[in-house]
């Protein structure tokens, strides 16, 4: 067993490498004016590729960094994805083009994939029942309250150093972990217990993936949830700028509205052992459904703006679309994982792959559809949540794990 650093040094490496990937989207919303501005004036839409192509390139990442590192160990993995990710950072600095930039966040997707899917292996190396159910608790704690935090560090940022300047913190950010990481923490996989992926593991693993019916319906439902999510955070600097126009207070709107879906992970831990997982996805759906439908009709006949309550509606109706994800996507990802044990790393690999790039297809055009109002992306919150409610309604219940009722609490 290799040395462990200090408990407390661990966990806050490990948030700090996990807070990345949620750092390097959040802090660029501030900036995607000025992109826009710089980069592609005639289509200030396009922007929002910024997002979209770092999202690209984390689906990729998080498809090779798994398996490649059961075979060549976790920290040169992780050291490699952390170089990809400044060099990818340096050259969205430089960026003359907006095409340059989106190579270069692309680069930066891969390289932020590699710490965050490699971390969880990290963990499992080093700790088990508790400690690692602990760990793990924390970090996640971290990992979504990033968010909080991130569009005010952007402002700050850009205010002093202009947009590029959030690039800068970037490979900053990177530096600091990795001369943490090479200098006190200490390879967690010894070489006996590595194993060569094969490209026949691959396609066998991919296989076993796709050829089972329930998983590929927790697969489509992942997609649509964390399709409609990203939608609107590709959007979402624009309605308040344009929409609303309050650009200046973005960053702390934006950072009450993560605090505030903070909580949904908390609900969802307290009553999902006593209700279970399929009542929690359900219920998260649902009212995503019903709340989307409400917040689209006020907005459809005017009666928000009659009413005075636009804002109102669009912010109570943002909150409760990030709260009520945390009642689904955690649960899904379990149900989908739970008849893969055996395959558990390669399968969370491929799993977060395919729903990570699959969701694309619904965040891009419907970022690019803003016309200057919210009826682009509650449309998208209506008809995302009302499939995925259906698909779940096609579940084989039969095979699905954990289908029974449970116990009543004693």
């Amino acid at each position: 067993m290799p040395r462990r650093l200090p408990q407390l040094e661990f966990t806050i490496l490990l948030a700090l490498t996990f807070a990345m990937v949620a750092f390097s989207i959040d802090a660029m919303l501030p900036g995607l004016p000025l992109i826009a501005a710089d980069l592609s004036p005639d289509d200030p839409n396009k922007a929002q590729f910024v997002l979209t192509s770092f999202m690209l390139g984390l689906g990729l990442g998080t498809l090779v960094s798994g398996p490649i590192s059961d075979q060549f160990g976790r920290k040169p993995i992780i050291l490699m994805g952390l170089g990809i990710y400044a060099i990818g950072a340096l050259i969205s600095a430089a960026a003359q083009s907006l095409e340059m930039l989106l190579f270069g966040r692309a680069l930066q997707g891969l390289g932020a994939a590699f710490p965050r899917t490699v971390g969880v292996a990290l963990i499992r190396d080093l700790y088990e029942g508790r400690n690692m159910a602990k760990i793990t608790s924390f970090v996640m704690t971290i990992f979504m309250l990033a968010p909080a935090a991130a569009p005010t560090i952007g402002a700050i940022l850009i205010k002093g150093m202009g947009w590029r300047g959030v690039f800068v913190s970037f490979i900053v950010l990177a530096s600091v972990v990795t001369l943490w990481l090479t200098l006190r923490q200490q390879e967690t996989l010894p070489k006996e217990n590595r194993r060569k992926i094969t490209y026949t593991l691959m396609k066998q693993g991919v296989v076993e993936v796709l050829g089972t019916y329930n998983i590929r319906i927790y697969i489509a439902m992942l997609i649509l949830g964390f399709g409609q999510m990203f939608a609107v955070l590709s959007s979402i600097q624009q309605i308040y700028d344009e929409v609303f126009n309050m650009a200046e207070t973005f960053p702390l709107w934006f950072g009450s509205v993560a605090v505030l879906a903070a909580v949904g992970a908390l609900i969802n831990g307290k009553f999902v052992e006593r209700v279970g997982m399929h009542f929690m996805i359900r219920l998260g759906f649902g009212l995503s459904l019903g709340g989307s439908v409400i917040a689209l009709l006020l907005v459809l006949s005017g009666l928000d703006e009659a009413l005075g309550i636009k804002f109102a509606v669009f912010y109570i109706w943002t909150v409760a679309l990030f709260l009520i994800n945390s009642f689904t996507f955690g649960n899904i990802n379990a149900l989908a994982l739970q008849p893969l044990g055996h395959i558990a790393g390669l399968a969370n690999s491929l799993m977060g792959a395919f729903f990570t790039t699959g969701m694309l297809f619904i965040a891009a055009p419907v970022g690019q559809m803003f016309n200057g109002t919210t009826i682009p992306v509650m449309t998208a919150g209506v008809i995302c949540s009302g499939l995925a409610l259906i698909l779940f309604y096609f579940e084989d219940s039969a095979t699905a794990p954990h289908n029974a009722p449970p116990k009543p609490a004693e």
